[in-house]
């Protein structure tokens, strides 16, 4: 067989990555001829790509292309890909032609070539989550899934056209962007150039029609509405009846927390932070905070759930952290662990234990499994050329020496790492290194060392990956860190330092050096569990009844991915081995790093010194966090956040539903008669409900809390729509409707305070309180929305929940972390630049529905002080979407005439 390509031909993309997957099953050889050239001739016009049969028969679809090689490879037909391949070619191809037309040739940018491919990306989104699979087909890679991503990897390669809320799209795209065949292809095919690759080809285009009209909203909830079913209603109606006997008997409470034969068993670990510093917000957003929701999660689902942490305490950075401070490695770590443990603590985790690396379980255990390694094969000693300071008089660890990455020039690399790009850096390696300490310039010198045999169990870990990674969770970041390194091949890991602080090395000869910190610290979860219980081994020696979720920031993958499961699969001793890696990418402080030094951003032990509670930082950093991308802290988006979203949003409703409980029926759920839009309402709740389980269970943290605002927004529209306060008033069907749009508006509320249990514990208890939500509809989270308030119940004092952010509060807030230089205060303008159109188009609705309100209430005459009321929330919108803007602010002056 013979495959013509082009180089910049948009459809040799899916066919090459597509022929990647069938290598071995029959000969092929691949040509690149020009985009001119007849290959076929036959045809009246010229067509790439063509794969010419063994037979001398042609195929010159993209399509169908890949069917035959996907065929070759054993792959089966069917329906669902036929489907998704009919629809990429008479929905999607149309609207990708133009937008990359618009883009390449005419120069467009942002929303002129979004705009006609925005329904298209949310429909595959809204797919891959509705179905929950990480696939278009189900939960293995099929034909669909290649030839929808060679269609438009050119255009979304560019993360600019991918829109940042359409996650299950982002992980899609970026598990298949990571693939060796798909990455061969693009290579091939675009050579580095991007989409600017494809202008030859789309020059000779005839020019698309227009699209104008054809963008959507890219809410999913808004296709969500016109599928429901009127059996979904019925089963969301039936479910909602059953109320709270439907809920199962809570878990009962153990200490220790130990596994259960035949119950789901849940493991959880943060990476562990450094004992030697104060965490900032990307340090607690990548490791504790995205584990803490999970936990919470996983505990409202029954399932049994332990979640460890622990200060990481021995190393050079310990050794160095205390000659800054001049005290000894053990009093930094106490006097840091306890900042640490105050700082979770003011952030409401909620850690089973969180222990300290620091003990003599951790040197039980790395000595054991180092002995264990050794009476294997799997250690090996070598002579290591390392840096010596003769002015210390002591070889340099890595943490004690610095210089320029030999990889990406960054001039601040450690001697372990560079912190810029990444990679792993042997100290010597280092250009212009200098000593940390006295900042002498060292010298090279031989020290013995111990060395993990990495190429010698890389079968067994190749082999452990080949059954974890296929339908594990493993995030797509994580997948493409340890592909790289097994497609680069491993090389022997050096384990020993020659360090005091550390756990000892058991072999003579080694007396004098301790292990190196990322062997052992990955240990430390084992360690820290059996701190907690003698039974620690049920836990980490049994991955039959164990799952284990490992959340990290991505720099941490090798050493969890690879390191860990190395040693542990060449100790031979049945260890429980990672099944779901979760790992974020970085947050950034506004336009720059988190710097300590410099007094940039905002760390751990500062948040609680600011006026704004845990919750609310918690709500904003889980909205932001890095999943697919790296983000950044803003402080201004967090105005917009807080008084948008949790303010004028989630706030107002679970206020407005429980106000109308006690103003209008005397604290008691009045009774409820559903109307056949009150029924259609249960069955959009019950399914936004749905879709927050199916995305938690994948741990898409950010994504799923979406669903709660999203199922709050209806909330609001629906009492928008009915308006009970009006019909309170009316006659007695106008004052039972009112009654069963309180009713079911406060049940509603009841169930989004289950729902932001994992997000924001201390508002979802005082919903619980204020509304007096039974205690086992406070602990458990089915599926389907049930009636917890029924008629009769009373509810308790409502309160509001949220206080406005004030743009002085903010600004004070940003001089402050700023690092102190002197700066020209930005304007609005410069301040907002970043605000997404996103914000700005939930700013204008909101502006709009206020203004209806406002309009409403003056048409009635209403009482002066409810209106001045609803102005003054109408001129704060005002003013906040004129920040979102960039528009200056005008000063009040007073009324005037118009």
């Amino acid at each position: 067989m013979r495959l013509f390509v082009s180089e910049g031909a948009p459809g040799s993309l899916p066919v090459l990555a597509a022929a990647g997957r069938a290598q071995g099953r029959a000969e092929l050889l691949v040509s690149t001829v020009g985009p001119e050239e007849c290959v076929v001739p036959f045809l009246t016009r010229p067509k790439i790509p063509v794969l010419q049969l063994d037979s001398g028969n042609y195929l010159f679809s993209t399509s169908a292309i890949c069917r035959y090689f996907f065929l070759l490879s054993g792959w089966e037909q069917d329906d669902l890909t036929n489907q998704w391949l009919e629809w990429e070619a008479t929905e999607l191809q149309p609207a990708l032609s133009a937008a990359l037309y618009y883009l390449v040739v005419q120069g467009r940018k942002g929303e002129d070539v979004l705009g006609p491919v925005r329904r298209a990306l949310t429909h595959i989104d809204y797919s891959l989550s509705r179905r929950s699979c990480p696939f278009l087909a189900g939960d293995t890679e099929s034909l669909a899934d290649i030839v929808l991503w060679g269609a438009l990897y050119p255009l979304l390669q560019d993360p600019a056209y991918l829109p940042e809320e359409l996650g299950a799209l982002h992980s899609w795209f970026q598990t298949l962007s990571s693939q060796e065949p798909c990455q061969r292809a693009a290579e091939t095919v675009l050579k580095q150039q991007g989409v600017l690759a494809l202008r030859p080809y789309l020059q000779k285009q005839p020019q698309p029609g227009s699209f104008e009209g054809r963008a959507v909203s890219n809410e999913p909830e808004e296709e969500e509405l016109a599928t429901l079913s009127e059996e979904e209603i019925a089963m969301a109606v039936t479910a909602w009846e059953k109320g709270l006997g439907s809920l199962p008997p809570l878990r009962p409470q153990q200490n220790p927390v130990l596994p259960v034969a035949g119950e789901r068993n849940v493991l959880i670990t943060s990476a562990l932070p450094y004992v030697n510093n104060v965490p900032h917000l990307g340090n607690i957003i990548g490791c504790v905070l995205s584990a803490d929701v999970f936990a919470r999660y996983s505990r409202l689902r029954q399932w049994n759930t332990f979640y460890l942490c622990g200060t990481d305490e021995y190393g050079t950075a310990t050794e160095t952290k205390a000659m800054e401070e001049g005290l000894t490695p053990q009093e930094i770590c106490d006097k840091y662990h306890a900042i640490h443990a105050d700082i979770y603590r003011w952030f409401n985790i909620s850690f089973d234990i969180f222990g300290r690396t620091t003990t003599p379980q951790q040197t039980k255990i790395t000595q054991d499994i180092f002995q264990r390694l050794l009476t294997r094969g799997f250690v090996l000693q070598d002579t290591v050329e390392q840096l010596r300071c003769e002015r210390c008089a002591r070889f340099l660890a890595d943490r004690f020496v610095e210089g320029v990455c030999p990889f990406c020039g960054y001039e601040e690399a450690r001697g372990d790492q560079c912190d810029k790009c990444g990679k792993l850096i042997n100290a010597i390696e280092l250009k212009k290194p200098q000593c940390k300490v006295c900042r002498s310039c060292p010298v090279v010198k031989s020290s013995q060392h111990l060395f993990l045999d990495l190429p010698k169990l890389e079968k067994r870990l190749e082999e452990w990956l080949g059954k974890t990674l296929p339908g594990s969770d493993w995030t797509p970041n994580a997948r493409f860190i340890i592909r790289s390194w097994l497609r680069d091949g491993l090389k022997p890991r050096c384990i020993t330092r020659d360090l005091k602080w550390g756990t000892p090395v058991p072999l003579e000869g080694f007396e004098d050096k301790v292990f190196y910190v990322w062997f052992d610290a990955t240990i430390g979860y084992l360690s820290i569990t059996a701190n907690y219980t003698d039974q620690w081994e049920r836990w980490w020696k049994n991955p039959e009844q164990v799952n284990l979720y490992q959340f990290m920031a991505k720099d941490n993958v090798p050493f969890h991915g690879l390191v860990f499961p190395c040693s542990a699969l060449g100790a031979e001793d049945n260890y429980t081995l990672v099944s779901h890696l979760i790992a974020t990418e970085y947050l950034n402080y506004e336009d720059g790093k988190f710097s300590k030094s410099r007094g940039v951003g905002v760390f751990g032990d500062m948040a609680q010194d600011t006026g704004i509670p845990a919750d609310i930082w918690r709500f904003y950093l889980l909205y932001i966090r890095p999943e697919g991308q790296d983000s950044a802290f803003s402080w201004t988006d967090m105005l917009l956040k807080n008084n948008s979203e949790l303010l004028n949003n989630l706030g107002n409703f679970i206020n407005r539903a429980g106000m109308f409980v006690s103003k209008f029926f005397g604290g008691y759920v009045p009774e409820m008669v559903l109307t056949s839009d009150d029924r259609r309402l249960l069955a959009h709740v019950t399914l936004e409900l749905q879709h927050y389980h199916q995305l938690l269970e994948k741990v898409r943290i950010r994504e799923a809390l979406r669903s709660i605002l999203t199922i709050s927004r209806h909330g609001n529209q629906y009492i928008q729509v009915n308006e009970p306060w009006k019909r309170i008033k009316g006659s007695e069907a106008d004052r039972q409707r009112a009654g069963t749009v309180t009713g079911l508006a406060v049940n509603i509320a009841a169930l989004l305070s289950v729902m932001l249990q994992p997000y924001m514990p201390t508002v979802s208890a005082t919903i619980q309180a204020q509304l007096q939500v039974p205690p086992p509809a406070c602990s458990i989270l089915l599926t389907n929305f049930l009636c917890t308030l029924p008629a009769g119940h009373q509810i308790g004092t409502v309160s509001p929940l949220f206080q406005k952010l004030e743009n002085d509060q903010i600004e004070s807030l940003r001089q402050r972390f700023g690092g102190g230089q002197a700066k020209t205060p930005p304007t609005p303008a410069e301040a907002m630049a970043a605000a997404a159109p996103q914000q700005i188009q939930v700013l204008m609705d909101e502006v709009t529905k206020q203004g209806n309100i406002v309009r409403e209430l003056k048409a009635q005459k209403a009482d002066k002080n409810q209106v001045a009321a609803e102005v003054a929330k109408l001129l704060d919108l005002k003013k906040q979407l004129a920040l979102a803007e960039g528009k200056p602010l005008e000063t009040p002056k007073g009324k005037k005439k118009k």
